[in-house]
């Protein structure tokens, strides 16, 4: 990378690549949520599903909200870019499962998810595995900033999202999401609320 580049034009660049791919995910879901609406007696909301979809779409409001912090980094590697682009492809990919082009050979959106449902925890797990590469590349200092409730944070995620790959059981599965939106929604306020 040349010297004369600047971290903020990285810092655009990247947040340009960033913002497109979370606009296409974000909009999948919106579409996604929109068929509800549309079309209620077609389409009938399954809890599990619709809790993730909900949980999901705060994370990448919390996301994209969060990246703007990526204007103080004033060293950008490849590695620290990959990752960022990384994170936000996953999340694509988990609006793609959540809301598919078709689902003609599935009854509605619980035979759907139940049948889907390893890959979309996979990818959720890897949010979180991402997420502890992308901290520590930035350094230890910055990794212990966040404190202990960073890796526990983590460390939870994935086992339950390792968990909820294999344990095909309903109640399990609402827990989680129900687990997963309340945790989502108190980091939010914690970690963003100004007075």
């Amino acid at each position: 990378m040349p010297d004369h580049i600047d971290a903020v034009k990285l810092f655009e660049h990247s947040r340009l690549i960033v913002g497109m791919v979370l606009s296409l995910a974000l909009a999948r879901l919106l579409n996604g949520i929109s068929k509800f609406v549309q079309h209620p007696k077609n389409t009938s909301i399954y809890l599990v599903h619709f809790g993730w979809v909900i949980v999901i779409l705060l994370f990448l409001i919390h996301f994209w909200w969060w990246e703007f912090k990526l204007i103080t980094v004033q060293h950008w590697t490849f590695e620290a870019y990959f990752l960022v682009i990384l994170y936000a492809i996953v999340f694509f990919l988990m609006c793609a499962i959540l809301f598919p082009d078709r689902m003609d050979e599935y009854t509605g959106f619980e035979d759907y998810f139940q049948s889907r449902h390893i890959w979309f925890f996979a990818l959720f797990a890897s949010t979180f595995v991402i997420d502890i590469f992308d901290t520590i590349l930035k350094g230890m200092a910055h990794y212990n900033s966040l404190g202990i409730e960073y890796p526990i944070r983590n460390a939870c995620f994935i086992g339950l999202s390792i968990a909820a790959m294999f344990i095909n059981n309903k109640k399990f599965q609402l827990g989680y999401v129900a687990l997963a939106l309340i945790y989502e929604v108190s980091y939010i306020l914690r970690l963003f609320h100004t007075q």
